[in-house]
C-alpha cells in the first residue's frame, strides 16, 4: 500500500455522516456509579490524591465490557468517541479528579502533558498571564506569538490540531455561557480528499516538516526536529500536526524555511479540514475520547459568565493505549517508541 492509494475503514468520515451516526456515543451506565463510589472511598481510605491512583488501586470489573468496547471504536473503529452521563455533578472537584483519573487508568496508561510531569489538565481561560507562564515570544513582526499550551488555556479559537499521546480525553465539567464547540476532522478522510484534488500536495504532506519544541519540553522556540505531517505503516495512518509548532520553527535560525508548495500543502490540509469537519457540543458529564492519529481536533471562541455559574471547565488527560497502531520509522524523534501496543508519546519531563 501505497500513500496515493485511498484509505478506507470506519476511521475515513465526513462530517455530515458522522453527526447522523450514534456508532460513536455510548452511555455510562448508571449502575456504575456505586462501583466508582467505592472505588473513590477506597483510594480516598488509603489517603491517596488523584494522581498517585493506579488501576490496582481503582477497581472497576464492572466496566470491562464497555472499556473494551471504547478502546476498539478509537482504534478500528470511527477514532472518536462520546461517553455520556458520566456523573461529573456527584463529586467535588478534588474526588471528580480521583474517579476521573481511576477510570482513566482502566481505560489507558495516563502519559505526561508538559514537561514539568502534569497528568491532568484543567482546561478553562486562565487570564492574560498564560503566555508569560506557558510560553511566549516575539514573531518577526515583533507581535506576541503564544506556545500551543499557552493558546489551550485562552478563551480564544484553536486551530485543527493533535496532541502528542495515542487518545485524548476531555470531560465536561461546565460548560461557557457561549462557544467552545469542538471541532473534529478525520484526517483519513482529509487524506482521500487531497489525493483525488492534489495529488502532488499529498506528497509534500509525507514529507518532512519542521517543527518546535517550544511550550513542551523546548522552552525556546530554537528546539526544532523533522517529521511529516502524514504517515503509513502496515496499513495504518498517522497524522501528527500543530501549524503553531511549525510556525515556531519558521522562527528559529537555521531552520528550513517553508516552500511555496509546503505552504499550499498546509492551506489545502486546513481547507479539507474545516470542510470535513463537524461540531461536537459537550454537556456537562460528557467524555470526548478522540484518537489523535486519526483525528484533528479544535475548538471555538468561548464567552464565560462566571455569576451565572457559566465558566467552561474540561478536565483533559492524555493516554497511551494498549491496543495502539504501529507508526512509521522516524516517528521516534517525537513519540519515541513505534511499535504497536506499546506505551509512548506525552512530553518528556525536564531534568535537573
Amino acid at each position: 500500500m501505497t500513500h496515493r492509494t485511498p484509505l478506507t475503514g470506519p476511521a475515513v468520515w465526513a462530517g455530515d455522516e458522522i453527526k447522523a451516526s450514534t456508532r460513536w456515543i455510548r452511555q455510562f451506565p448508571a449502575t456504575a456509579v456505586t462501583e466508582l463510589d467505592a472505588a473513590l472511598e477506597a483510594v480516598k481510605a488509603k489517603g491517596l490524591e488523584w494522581s498517585q491512583i493506579t488501576r490496582r488501586d481503582f477497581p472497576l470489573s464492572g466496566l470491562d465490557g464497555l472499556l473494551d468496547d471504547i478502546r476498539d471504536e478509537l482504534e478500528n473503529g470511527c477514532g472518536i468517541l462520546k461517553l455520556r452521563g458520566f456523573p461529573t455533578d456527584r463529586y467535588d472537584e478534588a474526588d471528580l479528579r480521583r474517579v476521573y483519573f481511576g477510570l482513566g487508568t482502566h481505560l489507558g496508561t495516563p502519559v505526561f502533558q508538559n514537561r514539568s510531569g502534569e497528568m491532568m489538565r484543567a482546561i478553562r481561560d486562565e487570564g492574560a498571564h498564560v503566555g508569560r507562564t506557558y510560553g511566549e515570544t516575539k514573531d518577526q513582526k515583533g507581535a506576541t506569538f503564544l506556545s500551543s499550551y499557552a493558546r489551550t488555556l485562552t478563551n480564544g479559537s484553536l486551530r485543527f490540531h493533535t496532541d502528542r499521546t495515542d487518545v485524548v480525553g476531555l470531560l465536561c465539567v461546565r460548560q461557557a455561557r457561549a462557544g467552545g464547540v469542538s471541532t473534529l476532522a478525520s484526517t483519513p478522510a482529509i487524506h482521500n480528499a487531497i489525493l483525488a484534488r492534489r495529488p502532488d500536495l499529498l506528497d509534500e504532506l509525507f514529507q518532512d516538516y519542521w517543527r518546535s519544541r517550544f511550550g513542551e519540553e523546548g522552552t525556546t522556540k530554537e528546539t526544532a526536529y523533522p517529521l511529516p505531517i502524514f504517515g503509513l505503516r502496515d496499513g495504518k495512518f498517522t497524522s501528527h500536526y500543530s501549524l503553531t509548532f511549525i510556525e515556531a520553527a519558521q522562527m528559529a535560525p537555521g531552520v528550513p524555511k517553508l516552500t511555496d508548495r509546503q505552504k499550499e500543502a498546509i492551506d489545502i490540509l486546513m481547507q479539507t479540514a474545516q470542510d470535513l469537519c463537524f461540531e461536537m457540543t459537550l454537556e456537562p458529564g460528557d467524555l470526548q475520547l478522540i484518537n489523535s492519529h486519526v483525528t484533528y481536533h479544535g475548538r471555538t471562541p468561548f464567552e464565560d459568565d462566571f455569576a451565572a455559574g457559566k465558566s467552561r471547565l474540561l478536565l483533559r488527560i492524555w493516554l497511551t493505549m494498549p491496543n495502539n497502531r504501529p507508526l512509521p520509522a522516524g516517528h521516534e524523534i517525537l513519540w519515541r517508541h513505534i511499535e504497536a501496543n506499546t506505551p509512548r508519546g506525552g512530553i518528556q519531563q525536564m531534568t535537573m
